[in-house]
């Protein structure tokens, strides 16, 4: 117990202020955000390559890679470049370029199958794995860049969107890892794909939500605006996206028969155990923000 909760505090005094420290760089669009989002991407596609081809043969892992990276690539490219241009016009709305990119690697996974595979008895989990691993890795990601050109009223309100999003999160699992330590001995096991949790720590990650969204309510006002009851159903939706996230994770490796999804994090695993709530949760957010607070997307 007392390493974890070494390990949750290094996480809460390095690496949260790190992340939020690169979300509050705004220049050239949070040119450094993207610049992350892009690794992260690539990282985490290795990752889950590496999860995914213990159970079949995939299209080749460079290739996986590069087409998770290139979705993000584009909601970059689409973001950052006006910024160093003036008057230059990219064709097509942002939104609709990020989703036009990830059905562009999913076409090129299909031309590679026909073109280059030897034989087809695997074709079916080929493709549906590589599919999923950009999918997954890469296009689920981008809702986190599309929250880069937010804005209400004349404000600039990007910053803390993606900020409150993070503490959100963050606030879920820590809230549920410490509930579910306190409260949790005796209601755990309930769910196969992680024994250890417990409907303490569900609890927990739920209140924890809420707190980071009672934050981002009171603090910035001309973002959450209008009635409480929204932003206490933004956060239960976060919650359940992300505790879901860890789920499903957590089902990936318990099927692959491997405790962590890599080793570059000490103490906490791979990249992806680190970010699998969010992977899920980042859809969900941007979702309901623009549905409930909308609009917010400068076209």
């Amino acid at each position: 117990m007392n390493r974890k909760l070494i390990e949750r505090l290094i996480i809460f005094i390095i690496g949260l202020p790190l992340v939020l420290a690169i979300v509050f760089i705004q220049n050239h669009n949070h040119l450094a955000l993207h610049i992350l989002i892009c690794l992260v991407c690539g990282i985490s596609a290795n990752e889950a390559y590496n999860i995914f081809s213990t159970k079949a043969k995939l299209i080749h892992r460079a290739f996986i890679i590069a087409s998770s990276v290139f979705v993000p690539l584009i909601a970059a490219i689409y973001e950052v470049i006006p910024t160093f241009l003036i008057n230059i016009y990219l064709p097509g709305n942002n939104n609709e370029v990020i989703t036009y990119a990830f059905i562009i690697a999913t076409l090129f996974i299909l031309f590679s199958e026909v073109i280059l595979a030897k034989s087809f008895e695997e074709s079916l989990s080929r493709i549906s794995f590589s599919v999923f691993i950009v999918l997954y890795s890469g296009y689920f990601l981008t809702f986190v860049s599309r929250m880069t050109s937010m804005s209400r009223f004349g404000h600039n309100v990007s910053t803390y969107a993606i900020a409150i999003f993070l503490l959100m999160v963050f606030l879920c699992d820590s809230f549920a890892w410490f509930f579910g330590m306190l409260f949790g001995k005796n209601n755990r096991g309930f769910i196969k794909a992680s024994p250890n949790k417990s409907l303490a720590g569900f609890a927990g990650g739920f209140l924890g939500t809420l707190t980071a969204g009672f934050i981002g309510y009171f603090f910035v006002p001309y973002l959450f605006i209008g009635h409480p009851v929204k932003i206490i159903m933004l956060a239960v939706c976060i919650a359940f996206s992300a505790i879901v996230g860890d789920l499903v994770e957590s089902i990936f490796k318990r099927s692959a028969k491997i405790k962590d999804s890599g080793n570059i994090i000490p103490g906490r695993g791979g990249l992806l155990d680190c970010i699998d709530s969010i992977t899920l949760a980042a859809p969900v957010y941007y979702f309901l923000l623009t549905l409930f607070y909308g609009p917010l997307i400068l076209l």
